[in-house]
């Protein structure tokens, strides 16, 4: 309650659960989509992200995440992090325009808390994935103008007990996907990769491991994409969501896991083979 003779913020007087609608309505211009200058017709030379992807398992989900940032041909840096935790049960990573997807990682991530505080409960799954998917095609226009920015969304569904990856086109999306998903400039050989190291039955530890192979077959091919770089101690974001939780791979564990995978490509560069 406002003290008496104080005028109630107009945006008080508009109850929705959805915090982007808020800002539409309020602040429409510290929107990310809405900052980018519309009198530039020609593709920028931005900051790119790439590779990240998210395979499933019986417990949950993994999603994982090389570290480079590009812009043309000039790495601009090595240690981005394009994987994050969404909130308690979800995962949320990015490929494309580096500026636009840090922004819509927050508002995604504002968006799911003011539906809780507003609702008293938690979206769904589904219905997590189809708020991102407002959130992309709002972005649609700068999308147009070289600003894309692509989520990929994956997250332990509590009402069917399973780990679910979700992909997005720049219209919006989304889809769902089956058991794997990569996204970006490196992620045919991402995938590439994983259809020859994946099982439905991985453990959380060794789909960590096929994951990292995944990431590393793509920067054998893609330059965009950094692998391990065990000289600067930069390896690739690892998270996880399960009926425990989503959380973050330490920096230790996420080393662990790509330093044995440095280690055996010492004595089979071509890494593991199906079987």
């Amino acid at each position: 309650m406002m003290g008496p003779g104080v005028e109630e913020p107009s945006f008080f007087s508009h109850h929705t659960s959805s915090f982007l609608d808020l800002m539409e309505l309020h602040r429409a211009e510290q929107l990310p989509w809405n900052r980018v200058d519309e009198a530039g017709t020609e593709p920028l030379e931005i900051p790119h992200g790439t590779t990240v992807l998210a395979a499933a398992f019986p417990g949950g989900v993994v999603m994982a995440g090389d570290r480079r940032a590009t812009s043309g041909n000039m790495i601009v840096n090595r240690e981005l992090e394009k994987v994050a935790v969404a909130d308690e049960f979800s995962l949320i990573a990015y490929a494309g325009a580096v500026g636009i997807a840090v922004e819509l990682i927050r508002l995604f991530r504002f968006e799911l808390q003011h539906y809780e505080k507003v609702q008293g409960r938690t979206l769904s799954t589904s219905g997590k994935a189809n708020r991102l998917a407002s959130m992309v095609r709002a972005n649609l226009p700068a999308a147009t103008m070289g600003m894309a920015a692509l989520p990929l969304y994956a997250a332990y569904d509590e009402a069917e007990g399973r780990g679910r990856i979700f992909s997005y086109d720049v219209g919006g999306g989304p889809f769902e996907e089956g058991d794997f998903h990569a996204l970006g400039s490196g992620s045919v050989f991402a995938r590439g990769a994983l259809k020859k190291l994946y099982r439905p039955d991985l453990t959380e530890s060794e789909l960590a491991r096929a994951c990292v192979e995944a990431l590393y077959d793509a920067a054998d091919d893609d330059t965009a994409t950094g692998g391990p770089d065990t000289i600067r101690h930069i390896y690739p974001v690892l998270t996880v969501a399960t009926a425990e939780g989503a959380r973050r791979y330490t920096d230790e564990e996420a080393a662990a896991v790509a330093r044995t995978v440095v280690d055996a490509r010492l004595a089979n560069p071509l890494g593991p083979t199906a079987g």
